[in-house]
């Protein structure tokens, strides 16, 4: 669901495009609804395939839950957490044009439960000074950046997380070295053509 435009964005790229597609939520209360995406490089997002496995993982534990987007990109993942009655989703996506429409879908769907940061997700993930901890994290960044396990390794370091706090990461299959927090447990793995899906689980230190 993404690429980099300067070092991680979910969107790649040195321009921007017109909106060119679509992603679908496919289920609950947005069940069929299509949301607008950007036309930017390298943007990838998630298949309905992989978005049907990671929330059947996450069946029992996405409602009420505070969630963090670290790629957006297109955003798929976030608005199908939202959908499915998440308490509230922060998007973060490095991309201009990528982030002002994630904004705007935020707005055709009447979402007071959703906010969009603009900027370097590493950045971000960075500041040990964020107040707000999350319960499940989507961490999906540009392919061939290394941007996974520094996100993984911020996350904990800076304390984003609550303590049970569920974690998917998405990768190219081919990257088989991630190393996280020794606090990470792996609790679900699935690997669909150029993608390895992973989901973690968070216990205390």
């Amino acid at each position: 669901m993404r690429k980099k435009s300067i070092t991680n964005s979910n969107s790649q790229t040195t321009k921007n495009k017109s909106t060119s597609g679509f992603i679908r939520v496919i289920s609950g209360q947005f069940k069929g609804r299509k949301l607008p995406v950007k036309d930017v490089q390298g943007l990838r997002p998630t298949t309905d395939r992989i978005k049907e496995t990671v929330f059947n993982w996450l069946m029992q534990d996405t409602r009420g839950a505070n969630v963090l987007d670290c790629y957006a990109g297109s955003g798929g993942l976030g608005f199908e957490a939202l959908s499915r009655y998440a308490a509230k989703v922060v998007f973060f996506e490095l991309d201009k044009s990528a982030a002002q429409q994630l904004q705007q879908n935020i707005a055709t769907l009447k979402l007071s439960n959703a906010s969009v940061k603009h900027a370097d997700s590493l950045l971000l993930l960075a500041d040990n000074q964020y107040r707000e901890q999350f319960d499940l994290v989507f961490i999906d960044p540009p392919f061939r950046h290394n941007l996974a396990e520094t996100s993984c390794q911020l996350l904990e370091k800076n304390h984003w997380l609550s303590n049970d706090a569920l974690i998917y990461v998405e990768l190219e299959s081919d990257l088989n070295t991630l190393k996280t927090p020794d606090n990470w447990m792996l609790i679900k793995e699935k690997k669909a053509g150029q993608v390895i899906s992973r989901l973690y689980q968070r216990s205390k230190n």
